[in-house]
């Protein structure tokens, strides 16, 4: 199969602390940084975001302040080219500059340690993370409701990509993600997601709408029967990926 050289999109906005405490911006960014070090952009405007998020399960990281600060100048690229009038494509481009050099991405993240999510921001209008999955981790089938972009920085990611059918869901494409590669899903796409490899995969995701606050489906990877998301299955999946490499690399649970 061809290397995808599809590239992906995002949309963002600052947050202000006007009417939020000090623990729920922490919350809701997922920074274990104090607000005196958020540089400048996160206060730019007052966004809506109810600090009730649903439950989605996924693990979320905490992003040290070097990496913020490093990854500050990417996201505000992805502010402005989001209110151009087509945001997705606008973002695609500033996503596919910043993955053309995998190791600079990297260094500006961090080296993957554990199946997770690195919260860089999130709004109403955009929600942008560093996912990292284990060496051969799943998520099963699952939707956004919202365009999504991803972006591979280390490691490698095949998507399934499915569509809905009378009797639950019909697989009609494969897109393999390579260091560097980059990845459109529209508003409707259902995707499942592998890592391959033996070693951590780590890719940016930008989302066009508050990942954390949409309701979505999972589907069961064996019945391929549609379900609500549920947060204590997928906070089981990436339970079980971590103490299973911690068991590889003789850690432990």
């Amino acid at each position: 199969m061809s290397r995808s050289n599809k590239h992906a999109s995002s949309q963002s906005q600052g947050i202000t602390n006007s009417s939020i405490s000090r623990r729920g911006m922490i919350k809701t960014l997922g920074l274990s940084v104090g607000l005196s070090a958020l540089p400048s952009f996160m206060f730019g405007a007052k966004t809506e975001i109810p600090m009730e998020a649903l439950d989605h399960g996924e693990r979320i990281l905490p992003v040290e302040e070097k990496h913020l600060l490093d990854m500050q100048q990417f996201i505000e690229d992805c502010i402005a080219a989001n209110k151009s009038s087509d945001p997705q494509e606008a973002v695609k481009d500033v996503l596919a500059r910043a993955v053309s050099d995998p190791k600079v991405m990297l260094n500006a993240i961090g080296e993957p340690k554990e199946a997770g999510l690195k919260v860089f921001l999130r709004s109403k209008d955009l929600t942008i993370f560093a996912a990292t999955w284990t060496p051969q981790m799943n998520l099963m089938p699952h939707n956004h409701h919202m365009w999504a972009n991803i972006g591979i920085y280390t490691g490698r990611e095949d998507n399934i990509l499915w569509k809905k059918q009378q009797d639950g869901l019909d697989a009609h494409d494969v897109r393999c993600l390579f260091e560097g590669d980059v990845a459109t899903l529209n508003t409707n796409a259902i995707h499942s997601v592998t890592n391959p490899l033996p070693r951590f995969t780590g890719g940016i995701h930008i989302y066009g709408g508050d990942f954390f606050a949409t309701e979505r489906s999972q589907w069961d990877p064996e019945t391929l029967t549609e379900e609500p998301s549920n947060g204590d299955v997928i906070r089981n999946i990436f339970k079980k990926a971590n103490e299973q490499m911690y068991r590889l690399n003789g850690h432990g649970n």
